[in-house]
């Protein structure tokens, strides 16, 4: 499978972004819980204009994030792997799977309870992570598993941005909805018009997030939605959207994930930290990235390929597939997002971190351990320009 220039660019961003994330989470949860706790902690939450510096973090600059998620997406349906129904069948049935399992696995232990409202959490895949890892297994990895994977986790998030839309929407000011909308309308037409200079896009988008911000309806959205907006002409490296994906790639991965990363695994751990892991809420979140998402991606794969509604590709195996699937399990930056969402009360919210970081470094490992044992047994070194 012959892999694109902009593939490969997303790829090798995502993979160097991974590492990096590792190595900030670990140096957070270590001043979170040593003798600099007390002024690490309050500068997290420090308040700027009404609101901490976390909050500025994850309301605004993931808007970024979700931009770059958003063009991505565009990309893939316009020219990359989703862009034939044939070849998008098996991660999008995939990514079904990883995320209605989990959610399922979740409800089931929750439902009824306080806690019920974190379904969403073991929903989501960190695209980051998931490359970073299987990246580390070199060039034995098969180019169809770099893709599904990618595809999967990008498929993922997506459905993850429109649980947030749906689900954790509490109050809505239809207003602010309406402008938020009506702006975006108005760049609808400018790329309609062929107007190309990304000034005018990226303006409106700075107020459209503000109204959708006061709408009620989480700001991240808007970049979604902005993505879609952007002239994509042919998907050229001189259109605007190709431009605007490729100054984005390294601030999100180098600079804003890591930042998102630094400041929400800022937790100080109690020496009795072990007693909530028989919780529902944390059984639900492990149980359901560590095992539903590995069993829902393969499940909905072999329905999606046995109903005739997809193809296994050239070089992608089972084995390959259930690899994927435990990679799928590292939530982690989605799943930190949504858990922020779900939850009020400060304690919850720290013991669903807990639970995320338990499940995303057990997931990471089997995942990669899995995946070495079989590429090692069955080597095949698979190019990307095949």
């Amino acid at each position: 499978m012959k892999l694109t220039k902009t593939f490969k660019a997303f790829f090798e961003n995502e993979k160097s972004g991974g590492i990096i994330l590792l190595f900030v989470t670990i140096l957070s949860l270590y001043l979170a819980n040593s003798t600099f706790q007390a002024p690490y902690i309050s500068f997290w939450e420090k308040q700027i204009a009404g609101h901490s510096l976390t909050h500025w973090i994850n309301d605004g600059l993931m808007t970024i994030f979700f931009l770059l998620i958003g063009l991505e997406l565009e990309r893939e349906i316009y020219h990359g792997e989703l862009s034939n129904l044939k070849n998008a069948s098996l991660p999008i049935m995939a990514a079904f799977g990883g995320m209605l399992v989990p959610a399922g696995i979740f409800l089931a232990l929750n439902f009824g309870t306080a806690t019920q409202n974190g379904a969403g959490i073991p929903m989501a895949t960190d695209i980051a992570f998931a490359i970073g890892i299987l990246s580390l297994l070199g060039n034995k990895v098969p180019a169809s598993l770099k893709v599904f994977l990618t595809a999967l986790a990008v498929i993922d998030d997506l459905g993850a941005i429109i649980v947030i839309a749906i689900f954790y929407t509490t109050s809505i000011s239809f207003l602010n909805l309406g402008i938020a909308l009506g702006i975006w309308a108005l760049l609808f037409i400018l790329n309609r018009m062929k107007i190309h200079n990304l000034i005018p896009y990226l303006i409106g988008g700075a107020l459209m997030w503000y109204f959708m911000l006061n709408s009620g309806v989480h700001a991240t959205i808007t970049g979604v939605i902005l993505a879609f907006v952007i002239p994509f002409g042919d998907g050229s490296e001189k259109t605007s959207s190709y431009r605007l994906q490729h100054l984005l790639h390294q601030p999100v991965a180098f600079f804003i994930l890591p930042l998102f990363a630094v400041a929400n695994t800022c937790l100080p751990i109690s020496s009795n930290w072990h007693s909530e892991l028989s919780h529902p809420n944390t059984l639900g979140i492990i149980l359901g990235l560590v095992i539903g998402k590995p069993l829902g991606i393969v499940l909905f794969s072999s329905v999606g390929i046995t109903a005739g509604l997809c193809t296994l590709p050239k070089n992608l195996r089972w084995t390959h597939i259930l690899g994927a699937g435990m990679l799928g399990g590292i939530g982690f930056t989605m799943s930190i997002f949504i858990t922020v969402l779900a939850f009020k009360d400060p304690q919850i919210i720290v013991f669903s971190k807990i639970a995320i970081l338990i499940a995303s470094f057990l997931a990471g490992i089997i995942g990669f351990l899995y995946l070495k044992y079989i590429l090692n047994k069955n080597p095949q070194i698979v190019s990307d320009e095949e």
